[in-house]
């Protein structure tokens, strides 16, 4: 027992037990800065309020950073991240992708940020090996229809899958399928909410592209998504769902999102809830034997330099490792650390380390059955 828990997850797992892992992660939002620095820069103007070009967000971060270099390989951004990825060699990787991928200058009206990168950048994906990236999220239409037509079409012609937007609903809200370990099948079905800023007009429809989106968080939606997974699992299928919900700072998770997330696992045939959209890691629950992931934080970002919100040290970045049986249930959940300097990712100290443990154990423990402890370079799960 540990801290009134009984010690699970990698501890326990030293018996052998193997199981399909998975490489998941926090938002991963190559457009804007980010773009102004590999070697096919889009356009930088862009269409805010307060800035009106891209690489101005270069500027900002280079003045807590120092220079940034220009051109840089793209291996660049990931950093040290990309090394440990090979070391660990997950059998699948994953990620919410929240930039559009395309040339058009046609921007949504009346939005305050618009997101792009290149086409040409596309090796930033490729050189992590991301199999699939969801794309129900509030950036993935921020250059208009033809920016998302053409971000689906880039992301397949690089061999990456996609889930959450397309051409209509049906396409929106296909899985993709992916081959796990020993010939088993994930499917990654995604899905964004309007508790993210999704508008409802990036909603698919029968003839109308868009993103999979649900209104609130409700019965009726469970069912929506329930009979939509029923359509496309077979036996012997793990169901993973990437949803994009909630606001971007804070850690309670409210009641009604956790009772949702249980009712995902219960009844709608979900085996793990991939959450994202908190610009910072919360908690972390168990249920059922399966994970529920409610915010993971961002991974790759251009925020560097802008002030705000400092107590919840969004420079520290989780690499998401979960391992899970046949049946879904989770084995173990290591969690490199990484921090975000200069749009690089190096290995976090173990001062920060420290911190991130201390501040993600509370907010699990309050969850209910799990926990969370610092060990060399990151962080591992325990629970009851």
């Amino acid at each position: 027992m540990q801290g009134g828990l009984e010690v699970t997850g990698s501890d326990a797992d030293k018996g052998g037990r193997e199981g399909l892992k998975i490489f998941l992660c926090g938002d991963v939002m190559t457009g804007r800065g980010i773009d102004q620095i590999l070697p096919h820069p889009s356009a930088p103007e862009i269409h805010e309020s307060y800035l009106n070009s891209a690489e101005q967000y270069v500027e900002v971060a280079e003045r807590v950073a120092g220079p940034i270099p220009r051109g840089v390989d793209y291996a660049y951004v990931w950093g040290d991240a990309l090394s440990l990825l090979a070391t660990v060699d997950p059998d699948l990787r994953i990620i919410n992708l929240e930039t559009a991928v395309t040339t058009s200058d046609e921007y949504w009206p009346g939005k305050g940020i618009h997101y792009r990168m290149h086409p040409a950048n596309l090796p930033v994906l490729t050189v992590a090996g991301i199999d699939c990236c969801a794309l129900a999220n509030n950036h993935v239409l921020d250059w208009d229809f033809q920016g998302l037509s053409e971000t689906v079409e880039v992301l397949h012609k690089g061999g990456i899958l996609t889930a959450g937007a397309g051409g209509d609903i049906d396409a929106a809200t296909a899985p993709a399928v992916l081959q796990g370990k020993g010939g088993g099948r994930l499917l990654v079905f995604a899905i964004g909410s309007t508790s993210a800023g999704i508008g409802g007009d990036w909603q698919a429809g029968s003839s109308r592209p868009g993103v999979w989106l649900m209104d609130e968080l409700s019965a009726a939606s469970i069912d929506d998504i329930g009979s939509r997974i029923a359509l496309r699992k077979r036996p012997g299928d793990i169901v993973l769902l990437s949803i994009h919900w909630g606001g971007n700072w804070g850690y309670p998770v409210a009641q009604r999102t956790r009772d949702f997330a249980h009712a995902l696992l219960d009844h709608a045939g979900v085996d793990l809830v991939y959450g994202h959209s908190s610009h910072h890691p919360l908690g972390i629950e168990v249920y059922g034997g399966k994970l529920i992931l409610y915010g993971c934080g961002d991974f790759i970002n251009d925020y560097e330099g802008i002030r705000g919100n400092e107590q919840y040290r969004g420079d520290l970045r989780i690499m998401y490792l979960p391992q899970l049986d046949e049946s879904a249930n989770l084995l173990a959940l290591e969690m490199p650390v990484f921090k975000s300097r200069g749009f690089r990712l190096e290995h976090a100290d173990a001062e920060d380390v420290a911190w991130l443990a201390g501040e993600l154990d509370r907010e699990s423990r309050r969850l209910g059955n799990a926990a969370v402890a610092a060990y060399d370079g990151g962080l591992r799960l325990q629970w009851s």
